[in-house]
């Protein structure tokens, strides 16, 4: 969760200089109102949190949502809850107007340095141009049935996305297929943004890019652990690379605003993912 709000603040500051970046009692607010709904995020932070708190806590929320221009996550990381508060979440986020997105896995691990990694039929290269930024936002709108002018909201024209962050795509015959990011985090490195392209997916492309942003990452960083929010689909994937999980994440959208045409209203993870290898916003389509 402390990498969530770290890189999260940054990367909505990078969308949008007036983004809501707000540290509430328990809740951090990380909301650039932009058209990627991933960079409109909220939440929850408290430690042992009670049924009553979390309650509280979830009304809060969906307020701070509801304030909103455009539609986004609530974020919830139920490590950090008590049992009686997890045993309680599903009706308590149901009384506060929230609807069950879709399931995620918070995971790290001390897997740096990785070996420099190879994949057959990919050639990677490091995004350094708007041209191969705006490629990386089509992959991810791809992934996650967004329009493309959407994900270009989240990416298009950031300096910091093409120098900041070791942002990589693989490219089949000089055609960008797949793509992962990771980006330093309070001495971790964070991977961010992983996808391949509907149509290239069951090749073991995620995984390979993935390792391709860690390897990097870590040889200009020197740092040695990395974590990640995975997908359900994503998360068979990781371990192979060195993560383990350390705690269920539920992502929640307002109930309201459950429309087909609602960016919010992604497909089943499992058929989102790519099978053999992570796509996702932390990791997600991991």
């Amino acid at each position: 969760m402390e990498q969530l709000a770290t890189v999260w603040r940054a990367m909505v500051l990078d969308r949008n200089p007036r983004a809501d970046v707000r540290d509430l009692p328990g809740i951090a607010v990380r909301w650039a109102d932009s058209r990627f709904a991933f960079w409109n995020c909220v939440t929850l932070t408290e430690v042992g949190a009670d049924a009553g708190v979390l309650k509280q806590r979830l009304h809060e929320a969906a307020e701070v949502m509801r304030s909103k221009t455009r539609p986004g996550f609530l974020w919830v990381f139920e490590a950090l809850l008590d049992d009686g508060a997890r045993a309680a979440l599903g009706a308590a986020a149901e009384q506060a107007g929230l609807r069950y997105a879709f399931p995620g896995t918070g995971m790290a691990g001390d897997l740096l340095p990785l070996a420099e990694p190879a994949h057959p039929e990919l050639t990677f290269v490091r995004v350094d141009s708007d041209e191969l930024l705006r490629a990386y936002a089509d992959i991810n709108a791809r992934a996650y049935g967004f329009p493309l002018e959407d994900g270009r909201d989240g990416l298009a024209g950031s300096a910091w996305w093409k120098s900041g962050v070791f942002a990589y795509l693989g490219l089949r015959d000089g055609v960008p297929v797949t793509c992962a990011a990771t980006v330093e985090a309070d001495g971790r490195l964070f991977v961010v943004l992983v996808a391949t392209d509907p149509a290239w997916e069951r090749r073991g492309y995620g995984e390979a890019v993935t390792r391709k942003a860690l390897y990097e990452g870590g040889r200009a960083t020197g740092l040695t652990r990395a974590t990640l929010h995975a997908t359900a689909a994503g998360a068979p994937v990781y371990p192979r690379i060195g993560f383990e999980p350390n705690s269920p994440i539920g992502f929640y959208s307002l109930a309201e605003l459950a429309d087909p045409a609602d960016p919010t209203e992604l497909a089943d993870p499992a058929e989102l993912a790519d099978p053999s290898g992570p796509a996702g916003p932390s990791g997600i389509r991991d």
